[in-house]
């Protein structure tokens, strides 16, 4: 039985690339070419336009029945997972007489396989020498995501086409979030002992990422003349890209669409990513939604617009303003200082506020380049201004209820605060912004790692409040000059304070941002 058409809504990930639109763009025209029958129509989620809210639109002018969206992404991870459902289920609400179907990202397709090894014998043909796969690796370089599924699906295509084409080994790294990162990935393989490396990007088309993925082969090349490294093509506009899309469409329509959710963080607990199930889908691009055509009044593009309080809210700060003689404190503390005053409610809160030299302007760089905060306590974590954070794209993270955080807790004797701040120095390094606000063996946990193994934290905020040990803590953190850091000298403070100054940095760094452009 033929299916009436329906309209197919092609979602792609965006580029600040033109190569990349361009190809994509090239894909839209042959999945028209080999799907007459229906409207095709595509959107993006970030850096380019039509957005994907435009393109469902011009299924609604258009009276359409059924629309179908199809997501132009490689594997499930948080794009396919939370952003396009959300922009999906807004239009589904507000169109009632619409019906709308969601399709599965392409995945691991015996099609796309396909292409894989046509890409794979291209590359050796360019080769003079005759190397046997048996003496070659294949390097499957992946995009990298936050989602260890998506990551492990990767890992699992590489295996296919070591196995399905009879190569000696394959290694897996990726060109972000996840790892080893390429340069890592590259040099480990070329130890492995084969004579050819084969490095091929598992992307859809070209772009900044794929670029660095072929920088680094020639890199490892000039620094490993023993070995052939060979670049293999990506998956590209193919017949059977456009082919996989069109039955995830037809899959979705007839209500057959699948993702391998038994082992989704979102909805089964995933060690190291327990926090994250059950999260609501909520879109995490709008701030670069169709980037390059937005511009504000003032000739500012609408992520970097200045920081704009309630009006009761800068009502009080004009009262805090006028309360007392700020011009004794240097002008880049003063954001950060009267809202603790703020918060406090006292203007001799800020009295006794410790800041290291250069402090603050550290701060601020480190959340625009590192984009990480972490928190002792969740308190501390929820007073954190939500739209800043979104705005500046920051992620946050606390560890003192998670369940490998009490293990260790228990099994090594210390605090959950502490066990927490430890977690964080294997996980994330040195790019972090940490902020303290509850537990003094939380400072003291850091302030070890800094002096016995060399963690170097951007900023450390130490606020915490209490009798038992504040003191000593805050002293002792004041005295770790290896690390820029923000304290106290007394028993006063809290997680409210320990926000406070996050978001003091936060709203300077928005209203920097806003002025340089």
């Amino acid at each position: 039985m033929q299916i009436e058409p329906f309209g197919i809504v092609v979602a792609g990930h965006g580029s600040r690339d033109p190569d990349a639109i361009k190809e994509f763009e090239q894909l839209i025209d042959l999945i028209r070419l080999r799907a007459p029958r229906h409207l095709v129509s595509h959107g993006y989620l970030e850096f380019a336009s039509p957005t994907i809210d435009q393109a469902i639109t011009t299924h609604i002018a258009q009276n359409a029945k059924q629309v179908v969206m199809v997501p132009g992404i490689l594997l499930a991870a948080t794009h396919a997972k939370n952003d396009l459902p959300s922009e999906l289920l807004t239009f589904a609400r507000e169109h009632p007489e619409t019906d709308f179907h969601f399709g599965a990202p392409l995945g691991l397709h015996p099609l796309l396989l396909q292409v894989v090894q046509e890409r794979v014998i291209e590359a050796e043909a360019t080769s003079k020498q005759n190397i046997r796969r048996a003496d070659t690796c294949l390097v499957v370089v992946g995009r990298g995501t936050t989602d260890p599924d998506a990551n492990g699906e990767v890992a699992k295509f590489a295996r296919m086409i070591e196995e399905g084409m009879g190569f000696g080994a394959s290694y897996v790294c990726y060109s972000g979030t996840a790892k080893p990162l390429i340069t890592d990935g590259l040099r480990a393989a070329a130890k492995l002992g084969y004579a050819r490396l084969i490095v091929i990007p598992f992307f859809l088309f070209d772009g900044i990422l794929v670029k660095r993925i072929y920088e680094a082969a020639d890199a490892l090349q000039e620094r490993e003349p023993g070995i052939e490294v060979l670049k293999a093509g990506y998956l590209g506009v193919h017949p059977n890209v456009a082919d996989v899309l069109i039955a995830r469409a037809q899959e979705a329509i007839e209500g057959r669409a699948e993702m391998n959710c038994s082992l989704c963080k979102y909805r089964v607990q995933i060690v190291g990513f327990e926090q994250q199930v059950g999260e609501p889908q909520q879109p995490h691009h709008l701030q670069v939604r169709g980037l390059a055509d937005k511009t504000l009044e003032n000739g500012t593009t609408p992520e970097f617009a200045p920081y704009v309080p309630h009006p009761i809210e800068a009502e009080s700060f004009r009262i805090i303003a006028e309360g007392r003689d700020w011009s004794v404190f240097p002008e880049a503390h003063l954001t950060i200082l009267q809202r603790l005053v703020h918060t406090s409610g006292d203007f001799n809160a800020v009295d006794d506020i410790y800041f290291s030299a250069g402090a603050v302007e550290t701060g601020i760089r480190a959340l625009l380049r590192c984009k990480r905060i972490v928190t002792d306590v969740t308190m501390v974590q929820t007073g954190l201004k939500r739209a800043l954070l979104e705005q500046l794209g920051v992620e946050t993270w606390c560890g003192v209820h998670d369940r490998e955080t009490a293990l260790m807790a228990e099994s090594q004797g210390i605090t959950r605060s502490a066990a927490g701040i430890r977690r964080a120095f294997e996980k994330f390094g040195n790019d972090i912004v940490l902020s303290i606000g509850d537990a003094p063996t939380a400072i003291m946990e850091t302030t070890r790692l800094i002096k016995e193994q060399g963690w170097r934290p951007q900023l450390v905020i130490g606020l915490p409040v209490g009798f038992v040990g504040t003191r000593e803590s805050k002293a002792e953190l004041k005295r770790c000059l290896q690390v820029p850091r923000v304290t106290n000298t007394g028993t006063r403070g809290g997680s409210p304070w320990a926000a406070s100054v996050v978001n003091g940095l936060m709203i300077d760094a928005v209203n920097q941002l806003a002025n340089y452009r």
